[in-house]
């Protein structure tokens, strides 16, 4: 609050030179129409047309109008829970501009699958475009779960339903759209089932699974006694024979029935080696679509073995090698401006370097500079734009692989010089110490780490005489180290990142070849599938999970044509 401020609210508060008095529930507040009008048009209009003193104010309480005087004076306002609606309801009626905002970012603060619905409610009443967006973009985000336990999920009606499960942009699997129309009609299902066929056509159910469709949706008792629902299904198994023939042509993105939905994270193939040199390629995985396209705003500088980091909506292409120069530096592409930049470089080149992010700071460890294998780890900050250098690895490492888990940065194997490590360890940012781990069962270069299902995986790798597609677990509870299932092929120098609560390993090296070849390990079957390939074979690759962001370019596929 500045002087002049807190000179007139003391002058209200002790009542004097006011020239106005509000009344409201037979209370008065004295202030002065200055300060009042200084803070909404209502009371410039008000006092502009009331010649008297005294000014009754109806429709909101005495409570209500305490807080908005004060604000006039104070700048500040105190919202709860309690008061939240209220308060909102009257800064509406009034026109205080900043009371609506405190409102907005309080509403939005404490948004849950609870009560977003009631805000979406709320701003049909009291127009609000940008909180009503934000409640919306949050039932879409939490969709499953909103589904699942909202009582408010059920009050919606046919139309809202349909409209919500008809946005791409809606993050969950068919199959539990199918689930929450279930749900939402059994709620009265004598008065809801004859809107089954309206929703149904509402589900992209080519992207269920064949099971699922003759399962859940055919055999359903409310689908097969639809007549309406008959031609939808037809129509769903001609696309599924369309797109099994056609996969992802134009027809694909135009079908309602086809069209998938927009993910909430794409799969990002930076760089890497191909057909004998380094390539600046970047392919971008939907895994709705599950298919792989080009992204045009390629980095200017072809980089194999090099590591990827995405922080604060970029992705930063650290280090690696053009096939003459080993680099230290470092390129940020904004994923929100599409613009590549280069920032700042890091203390030591660094070819086969291991990246990861944790807190503040994006970590490069070990590596080769083109004649040393390194044990020097580094860290860089994004805020301030600067690498600092941090204690040391126990070991040299290039050709590793590190992740995070629970404020530890964890790498594991690589190559010495002299030899494929089987060795791994943990860096404590908090006392800046490495500490050795357990080793693994095998020795492992070129090797894929990621935390995944609250373990630690190692996968992959070169043994020092052949690719490896074994799979082994670390346990940071226990100590130890457990076998998982097998890659489907043998592998190096892939690229590897969860998303969609699955295991990606990406390209790599079977031995004698690059493979554009693309597999997944899920978690709750204990398999592995082959998916999609990559557009290019390669390896020498990073991979990484983006969000997608508003207006993101990677949306591109989305549209009715294809990159």
């Amino acid at each position: 609050m500045s002087d002049s401020s807190s000179v007139y609210n003391e002058l209200r508060l002790q009542h004097q030179l006011c020239d106005v008095v509000i009344r409201v529930d037979n209370l008065e507040f004295p202030a002065h129409k200055v300060i009042l009008c200084n803070c909404s048009a209502y009371f410039r209009a008000l006092f502009t047309n009331w010649s008297t003193p005294d000014c009754q104010i109806p429709n909101v309480s005495s409570a209500m109008i305490k807080l908005i005087i004060e604000f006039a004076y104070t700048g500040f306002v105190h919202v709860t829970q309690e008061n939240v609606e209220e308060l909102f309801i009257a800064a509406d009626r009034l026109n205080i501009k900043g009371i609506l905002k405190a409102c907005s970012d309080f509403i939005e603060g404490h948004m849950d699958a609870k009560n977003c619905i009631g805000i979406c409610w709320f701003t049909d009443t009291f127009y609000n475009p940008e909180l009503m967006d934000k409640a919306q973009l949050f039932m879409i985000n939490h969709f499953e779960e909103i589904a699942a336990t909202s009582e408010e999920f059920p009050l919606l009606s046919a139309q809202d339903v349909a409209n919500i499960i008809e946005n791409d942009q809606l993050n969950v699997k068919e199959r539990k759209v199918f689930e929450a129309i279930l749900h939402w009609i059994a709620h009265a299902p004598e008065e809801r089932g004859e809107y089954i066929d309206l929703l149904l056509s509402k589900v992209r159910l080519v992207w269920m699974s064949p099971g699922d469709i003759i399962e859940n949706v055919t055999y359903n008792e409310l689908v097969r006694s639809s007549k309406e629902c008959r031609p939808i299904l037809h129509r769903a198994r001609k696309a599924i024979l369309d797109t099994q023939t056609n996969m992802f042509s134009q027809y694909t993105f135009c079908n309602p029935l086809t069209h998938p939905r927009l993910p909430a994270a794409y799969l990002l193939a930076v760089g890497g080696w191909t057909n004998g040199h380094t390539t600046n390629e970047i392919e971008a995985y939907d895994i709705r679509a599950n298919c792989w396209f080009s992204v045009a705003e390629t980095d200017e500088v072809p980089r194999a073995y090099l590591g990827t980091a995405i922080f604060n909506g970029s992705l930063y292409c650290i280090g690696g090698f053009d096939g003459a120069e080993y680099f230290n530096t470092v390129d940020k592409f904004d994923l929100g401006t599409n613009t590549w930049q280069e920032v700042a470089p890091m203390h030591t080149r660094r070819c086969y370097v291991s990246v990861t992010v944790l807190d503040e700071f994006i970590y490069a460890l070990g590596g080769f500079d083109g004649e040393d294998r390194l044990k020097t780890a580094e860290r860089y900050q994004p805020s301030t734009n600067q690498w600092t250098l941090i204690e040391s690895m126990n070991e040299k490492r290039s050709d590793a692989s590190c992740t995070t888990y629970h404020g530890r940065v964890y790498i594991c194997g690589g190559f010495s010089g002299d030899e494929c490590l089987r060795t791994a360890e943990y860096y404590n940012p908090q006392t800046d110490q490495w500490t050795m781990i357990a080793s693994m069962s095998s020795r492992r270069s070129g090797i894929g780490v990621i935390t995944y299902a609250n373990h630690i995986f190692a996968i992959g790798g070169f043994s020092g005489t052949s690719r490896l597609h074994t799979v082994e677990v670390y346990n940071p509870c226990t100590g130890t180290w457990h076998n998982m299932p097998s890659m489907l092929m043998p592998r190096s120098n892939f690229g590897i990142a969860v998303i969609d609560n699955r295991l990606f390993v990406v390209g790599g090296y079977q031995g004698f070849t690059t493979t554009s070849e693309v597999e997944c390990f899920d978690v709750e079957t204990h398999e592995w599938s082959a998916i999609c390939d990559m557009e290019i074979s390669r390896s020498a690759l990073s991979c990484c999970m983006v969000p997608r962001l508003p207006n993101m370019a990677l949306d591109a596929p989305h549209s009715h044509s294809l990159q």
